[in-house]
């Protein structure tokens, strides 16, 4: 059939009863609206973490906070959610990693507590030593390796083992938290060793590790110590009101397990941070990355349903769409100096304005219907003044350094492109929306240079990696499955579903398609429910084999009625390489794909 100049096969030609799509489809439903709250919208559930865990325990236990029960819980669940071979991953079915392990391993032996731990430790020595080594010095090198020259994440890991005195002070490399106490404007001209998000931990850290180790050179350690107190200055005005930098208790607990360290056990950044990490543990005694991503599991919601045409089965919207008006910002933000006009993953004040929720937020608003005004424009302006040379876009500001998470991501420069497609009239702007006329520039930029942008960063397999997401048993944890699916849905939206690029893209996932009809991160990878919706999703669109679409709905079909799309995978990237998933995700993602094919074959 043909459908929108699209070539589908019908349900019959496969062989599929329609009353099964139809099912699989009401049944993913279901399950996503009765997890909608109340109040109109969705929060979701993060992962557990181990990694976050163990931090927000020694950091407790670094302050000097009377909450033994919160310190045995928390030392109780790492122990129970050790790995098979000794080690720990950043969630409960993540591959053992280094940086988790050996975080792990310090909450033990910051605590005290190690020689109680002895036979869960001696295990992890045992993984350490069989791929790392045993002395602190090649443990230290391990860490270095696994995240070169971004320093976001070794330092404060390297700065925890310090503490815990499983590497010596000079494994770990200084923080120039000095530059901290320049304008934020220079931050991206002075090569600062950390990303953009990681300013606290720049600071707090920083300060540390001058604390414990202080520079040989004179100069310098006397200019170190006239900034701490305008560094601390700064790390207090940015710091949010609940305590929670970013809402991530991996951030907060390093930055108070740090400036504890330093004596500074009454600061009221410590405090501050001691109350968040008091108010986000879990029943359970674990912690989780961050408090929740309601803002984008809301809007992912939204836009599955309205590509399924069935944003009917919300009611009434006029509430959802003031809340998500509701969190846009309009001034200037305190941490990252972002201008107004951009949104953030979920309300909470912890949180920043980013480069996938704002197009997810604009896709959203556009879904439900609500008329172009200063919502969008400003949206646009805030896309636009993101920008990178490179055309692509960054995650949270305009570059600060060339490290990952500052880089342009195919997976960000997309998902803009998808929310303004609605909004750029085929041709350029000419017939442009009279709201828009103040921002033409602004779009004309966007999708020109974001076109480019794809256009320039494809692999020569036909494939994009997304920034953001990965897959642990792809060789290089990338995922170019994730990655290729959000381009292409930026490709089919523009009605540039037919250009070269695209057509790569599209023989690409189908030679990813694993042996059982599903998708994992790569081919060989095992299939799993989010990667598999969004491989089908995609593919359905954009005139693909009948055999792989076919093969593809069939293990969706069999997922749903076996209530597999309950079945989470730990795809999600959470700054560096932390590791996390979303319990929503693979429902989310089913009611994408299984309403878009049912949608296709209503329309005959």
């Amino acid at each position: 059939m043909t459908f929108d100049g699209i070539h589908r096969p019908t349900l019959s030609s496969m062989g599929i009863d329609p009353k099964r799509v139809e099912r699989a489809y009401q049944s993913a439903r279901e399950k996503l609206l009765s997890s909608r709250l109340a109040k109109g919208w969705w929060e979701g559930e993060l992962s557990s973490s181990a990694l976050s865990t163990a931090v927000a325990v020694a950091a407790l236990i670094a302050a000097k906070v009377d909450a033994p029960k919160f310190v045995e819980n928390g030392l109780s669940w790492l122990k129970e959610h050790q790995n098979s071979d000794g080690g720990w991953g950043d969630t409960t079915i993540s591959f053992s990693n280094i940086s988790t392990t050996l975080l792990v391993k310090s909450a033990f032996y910051i605590s005290g507590r190690h020689q109680e731990f002895a036979s869960t430790l001696e295990k992890t020595d045992q993984w350490l030593g069989s791929r790392y080594g045993n002395s602190g010095k090649e443990l230290a090198e391990a860490l270095r390796q696994r995240y070169g020259k971004d320093h976001t994440f070794s330092v404060p890991i390297l700065t925890t083992c310090a503490l815990a005195g499983l590497v010596d002070w000079d494994e770990v490399p200084a923080l120039p938290f000095e530059l901290a106490c320049l304008p934020q404007s220079l931050y991206r001209f002075v090569g600062l060793p950390v990303v953009s998000y990681a300013l606290p931990a720049l600071i707090a850290i920083g300060v540390c590790i001058h604390h414990c180790n202080p520079s040989s050179i004179s100069p310098l350690r006397l200019l170190r110590n006239i900034c701490t107190g305008r560094a601390l200055k700064v790390l207090k005005n940015i710091q949010p009101a609940n305590g929670g930098f970013l809402e991530a208790t991996p951030l907060t607990a390093f930055v108070t397990l740090s400036l504890s360290a330093t004596g500074r056990e009454n600061h009221d950044v410590v405090k501050k941070g001691v109350a968040f990490l008091l108010d986000s543990v879990r029943s359970d005694g674990s912690w989780p990355i961050d408090t929740n991503l309601a803002t984008w599991v809301t809007t992912l919601a939204i836009n599955a349903l309205a590509s399924a045409d069935d944003l009917e089965s919300l009611g009434q919207t006029d509430s959802l769409v003031e809340w998500i008006k509701g969190q846009q910002y309009e001034t200037i933000h305190p941490y990252t100096g972002a201008e107004p006009g951009g949104w953030g993953w979920t309300p909470l004040p912890g949180c920043v304005p980013d480069a996938d929720d704002t197009p997810g937020a604009l896709l959203a608003l556009t879904n439900l219907k609500e008329k172009p005004a200063e919502w969008l424009r400003a949206g646009v302006r805030w896309l636009s003044g993101l920008q990178n040379t490179d055309s692509g876009i960054p995650t949270f500001c305009h570059g600060w350094s060339n490290l990952p998470f500052d880089r342009s991501g195919c997976d960000l420069t997309a998902h803009m492109l998808r929310a303004i497609a609605p909004w750029y009239p085929e041709g350029g702007t000419e017939n442009i929306d009279p709201e828009l006329h103040s921002v033409e520039v602004e779009l004309e930029k966007l999708y020109d240079g974001g076109l480019t942008y794809l256009r320039e960063n494809q692999n020569s397999d036909g494939s994009w990696l997304p920034l953001w997401f990965g897959n642990q048993h792809e060789e290089s944890e990338t995922n170019p499955v994730y990655g290729t699916c959000r381009v292409l849905a930026a490709f089919r939206d523009l009605g540039l579903w037919e250009e070269l690029h695209a057509r790569k893209g599209v023989r690409f996932l189908e030679k990813a398609q694993n042996d059982d009809g599903g998708w994992g991160g790569a081919y060989g990878c095992p299939s799993s429910v989010e990667e598999s919706s969004l491989a089908l999703e995609i593919l359905w669109d954009m005139d693909s084999d009948p055999k792989v679409l076919e093969k593809g709905l069939l293990w969706l079909i069999n997922a749903s009625e076996n209530d597999q799309i309950l079945k989470v995978a730990p795809i999600g990237f959470y700054f560096a390489k932390l590791w996390y998933f979303e319990k929503l995700y693979p429902i989310i993602f089913a009611v994408g794909a299984l309403g878009r094919i049912r949608k296709s074959t209503m329309a005959l």
